[in-house]
């Protein structure tokens, strides 16, 4: 099916049938995960001697989940994530449904003992410039990635330095597939979290922060999407947290 999207910068059209999924699913003991959490955990209700399970012999599956969105899954976060005042995700208002999205491959650089996103590969990389999004695919990227476990590997992370750029050009939501856009350990700096998002003072929160910019992280980007410019979507379910599990969906510009 066919929709023509009324855009602040045009119409576009664009195939609602044929979404690309950049979301890691939810499953029982599998899946990503970081800091040192396990799996995700999908289970029967045990109540006495009921168990809610159709095989167990209920009559419904009656399951509950266990889930922390920032070590487990596919995630959306906001400013809320490094403040002391309470900011809930579901309660930004996003501009519009959907956002003009630029799609990148880029392989992390060494430095030192750590690889990094670094700001002079953005200027390279990125073609656009003006979009209100961006998704950084790293190079390597192996199917691997839904089900990796990243406690304690230093994983690859964004230079705060490309962080401010990426501000300055003026992106609201990034989108990485990586555990965090900041190094594992860094002794609680979290200089690329505040660099993105503006905020120099976690206590008592500056006027200039950007509450309405989001971080979405542990995506995965198949090897068979090209880089380039996209209308990207991003479902998430409606918890009042920081944080929530998000569906961030890419579809073709026509």
């Amino acid at each position: 099916m066919k929709a023509s999207i009324l855009h602040p910068t045009g119409h576009f059209t664009i195939d609602l049938t044929k979404a690309i999924d950049l979301s890691i699913p939810i499953t029982n003991d599998k899946g990503p995960r970081a800091w040192g959490q396990k799996n995700a955990a999908i289970n029967p209700v045990q109540e006495g001697v009921w168990t809610g399970s159709v095989a167990a012999g209920a009559t419904v599956n009656f399951n509950e989940i266990q889930l922390n969105p920032h070590a487990q899954t596919t995630h959306t976060e906001c400013l809320g994530h490094i403040t002391q005042q309470a900011y809930s995700l579901n309660q930004i208002l996003l501009s519009s449904l959907y956002f003009t999205a630029e799609l990148v491959s880029i392989e992390p650089q060494k430095d030192q003992d750590d690889l990094v996103i670094l700001e002079s590969q953005l200027r390279q990389q990125l073609t656009y410039k003006t979009t209100e999004a961006l998704i950084i695919r790293t190079l390597p990227n192996p199917v691997s990635k839904k089900t990796h476990n990243y406690s304690g590997t230093n994983p690859p992370y964004l230079h705060y330095k490309a962080a401010k750029y990426l501000r300055k050009l003026g992106i609201k939501h990034l989108l990485v597939d990586l555990p965090s856009v900041d190094k594992e350990k860094d002794s609680g700096k979290l200089l690329t979290h505040k660099t993105f998002w503006q905020v120099t003072d976690t206590q008592n929160l500056n006027k200039n922060a950007r509450t309405s910019d989001t971080i979405t992280e542990l995506i995965y980007v198949p090897n068979s999407v090209a880089d380039g410019l996209y209308l990207l979507n991003i479902q998430t379910m409606p918890i009042e947290n920081d944080a929530a599990p998000s569906r961030p969906l890419l579809f073709k510009i026509e």
